[in-house]
């Protein structure tokens, strides 16, 4: 039999003519033609395909199904689903349910690598061939698929000839899940050190474990546990794990994991409506009592049962096609569930994004936050004169912290998008170009939404070169004492320290990749080097490049040595102002070396926060592709844009022990103790903005790929 490789997009018909054989190939559809998903359609009959053209549905299954379930759903290497069997095993349950099980299952080398308008065509066109769609009419009983919510449901491991092994497993895994203990606020204030309960570890964004068993002198011993294929995605993945269960959430499903072998105890599917950013899911989710909560890619933040994977509740922030996205994990704190909204690039969305608090009860809308000042409050005159429908941006990419003893949460925004007004000429000079609230750190009452305090760290930004990512609490030693501070690096490598009480300004420490502030004076105020200042129609070199020395994979501080571990890159890139647009003019694709460059284009610094200096600086040719995470074992874990994942001497940057993964491990890394052992965790496959889009640096790396794949490691037995 003779096959055809067919190099294009989209699956096609066999053409008129006679028995025709094919080996297609079709890329994920996403922004990076990376995963190939292949398929064989064996020979079919012309006459069979008459009216497939007119046809969606059809076209759809044969394209992606009939080769396994047979053009007629007779069946053939997959089951038929044309029997009464079929039918009376679906006909109990709604059709999106159907849809929502095909989708996640389908087809069984790439799950979920389809759009939704043909997973939709596709359940469509079985739910009328098959009959089900008569037999759901005419009340057919189903007792082997329970009903299910509209918008997804959990799905349990299949029960059908469950022996005695079966029975065992499953009962192990429902005890396991029932033992789990609710994340309450007590914990949270005080967590155990054998857990990892929020995005960074814990409301603080510290990304550090307070556990030594795997340590400095024996992790050259670490060892795979165990691995678990993800559904496809763009990685930046951030499991949480609670009395040895580990939840992920990868593309769309939340899983539940006995965390010390990867055994599925559930499974929740919800595919995003609109996937408007190139990611395939928020970095991260939040537990709270018995609850997950989970945002989506089209706006929605779902409560699910911790222990079932049941809806609990959904509720819409913004519509899909609003322009906003969620790409931040939740914080959850005095029962509510705290949501920052990003992607206002632009008029679709004027008036900029915001902070929304939702009951963690119910889902009901709190209080919302607006990160763009108005005309007539306070800020609201720092936009030049601006009318709020010119005043896009102040995006919140990242998840916020909290601070119970102040009662604070604190969260970061990015730049604007739309700097024509903020670069418009004012003659008078009395009209502020700061624009409130971007590149900003915010102190909120968690209760109301009241603004307690804030500080912009870099006023006026027109360079895209924000503030957005996390604010990590610390208790920090300093001349008067030891104070409460909130520290934060933006784009710039600039580390910045504010007091967490008042927001007042304590230093900054220039890491120096960066060309844009020249001098900083004692109350932190900055001066801008006049040689970075934007001209139409004439590029200035502009260190770093948009993509930022330091971007979305976190930072990492250790509170033993008062040391904060940062992940850089070095980029620079040519950039001017298109006056007539009022945008930036830059390709994004034209990165450049910083002049004088070595050929060196990574680095992990390790900077003494007591007394601002640096400890130690390991430079590298590859770029981070990971988060940092510090352990009291003295380790920090980071990854490469090589798929290195390593572990370093934290108080030396020497590397201690490396394993070369599948992928880039572009995520962030964890570790837990379950039964006395402890693990460390990273998700591998493609994802990091730095990966992407900053390749160019090293062409001797293929691009990533977009396979998942959860790696977890620990000692070998003798050497615990």
């Amino acid at each position: 039999m003779m096959f055809q490789l067919v190099g294009t997009a989209d699956l096609r018909r066999p053409s008129s003519g006679g028995p025709q054989s094919r080996l297609t190939y079709k890329y994920a559809r996403g922004t990076m033609p990376w995963l190939v998903v292949f398929a064989i359609a064996f020979p079919v009959q012309s006459k069979t395909m008459a009216g497939a053209v007119e046809d969606e549905g059809q076209a759809a299954y044969l394209a992606n199904c009939a080769s396994c379930h047979g053009e007629t759903l007779s069946g053939g290497f997959g089951p038929p689903l044309s029997t009464e069997a079929f039918r009376k095993k679906w006909a109990g349950s709604p059709k999106s349910f159907l849809q929502m099980y095909i989708a996640s299952r389908m087809p069984p080398a790439a799950p979920k690598s389809l759009d939704a308008a043909t997973y939709a065509a596709v359940t469509d066109f079985v739910d009328m061939r098959s009959g089900l769609v008569n037999a759901r009419t005419s009340g057919v009983e189903s007792k082997d698929v329970p009903s299910a919510p509209e918008q997804g449901a959990a799905i349990s491991p299949v029960t059908a000839n469950c022996d005695e092994t079966c029975r065992a497993t499953l009962n192990r895994l429902a005890s396991l899940i029932k033992a789990t203990r609710p994340v309450s606020e007590a914990r949270l204030r005080e967590p155990n050190r054998n857990d990892w309960l929020g995005w960074s570890g814990g409301r603080s964004s510290q990304n550090y474990s307070a556990l030594t068993q795997i340590n400095r002198s024996n992790v050259r011993s670490l060892s795979l546990a165990w691995s678990l294929a993800l559904s496809p995605g763009t990685n930046a993945i951030a499991p949480l794990v609670n009395d040895g269960v580990m939840f992920v959430n990868h593309s769309g499903t939340v899983q539940a994991l006995d965390a010390r072998n990867g055994d599925v105890i559930w499974s929740y599917t919800r595919a995003a409506t609109n996937k408007r950013m190139p990611i395939s899911q928020p970095r991260g989710f939040a537990l709270h009592e018995g609850a997950v909560y989970v945002p989506t890619l089209d706006n929605h933040v779902l409560a699910l049962d911790a222990k079932t994977g049941t809806l609990l509740w959904d509720r819409t922030i913004a519509p899909s096609e609003s322009g906003l996205v969620i790409t931040a994990a939740p914080l959850v704190a005095r029962g509510k569930v705290f949501q920052g909204m990003s992607g206002c690039f632009g008029k679709q969305y004027p008036g900029g994004c915001f902070i929304v608090a939702l009951d963690t009860k119910t889902g009901r809308e709190v209080w919302r936050f607006n990160t763009i000042a108005r005309p007539g409050l306070p800020g609201g005159d720092s936009w030049n004169g601006a009318p709020v429908e010119e005043r896009f941006g102040a995006s919140v990419w990242s998840a916020g912290s909290y601070d119970p003893q102040l009662n604070l949460v604190y969260f970061g925004t990015a730049q604007t998008y739309y700097v024509k007004d903020l670069l418009k000429v004012n003659p008078s000079g009395k009209r502020s170009a700061n624009a409130l609230y971007t590149n900003t750190t915010l102190a909120l009452d968690p209760d109301t939404g009241r603004l307690v305090w804030h500080y912009q760290h870099l006023p006026g930004d027109v360079w895209n070169l924000d503030w957005a990512f996390e604010r990590t609490i610390v208790e920090m030693h300093a001349p008067d004492g030891v104070r409460k501070a909130i520290l934060t690096a933006g784009k710039l490598g600039i580390v910045e320290a504010l007091d967490a009480s008042t927001g007042k300004y304590l230093w900054s420490f220039d890491l120096g990749l960066q060309n844009l502030i020249k001098t900083i004076d004692p109350d932190g105020r900055k001066h801008i080097n006049p040689d970075a200042l934007l001209v139409p129609g004439q590029p200035k070199l502009i260190c770093p490049s948009p993509y930022g020395a330091r971007a979305w994979p976190t930072l990492a501080y250790d509170p033993q040595t008062e040391h904060l571990y940062l992940p850089l890159a070095e980029s620079c890139i040519h950039m001017s102002y298109d006056a007539a647009t009022g945008e930036l003019a830059y390709p994004l694709n034209a990165l450049v070396p910083p002049p004088d460059h070595d050929g060196k284009f990574g680095q992990v610094v390790a900077l003494d926060v007591r007394n601002q200096t640096v400890t130690w600086r390991s430079r590298r040719r590859m770029l981070p592709a990971s988060a940092a995470l510090a352990t009291a074992g003295g380790l920090l874990f980071e990854g490469s844009r090589d798929h290195r994942f390593r572990a370093l001497d934290s108080a030396t940057g020497a590397t201690l022990w490396e394993v070369k993964l599948n992928e880039t491990p572009s995520s962030f890394p964890l570790s837990f103790m379950v039964e006395g052992r402890q693990y460390i965790a990273v998700v591998t496959g493609g994802g990091n903005p730095w990966d992407v889009n900053m390749r160019s640096f090293t062409p001797e790396l293929p691009a990533a790929q977009v396979g998942t794949t959860l790696w977890v490691f620990h000692l070998a037995e003798n050497r615990m």
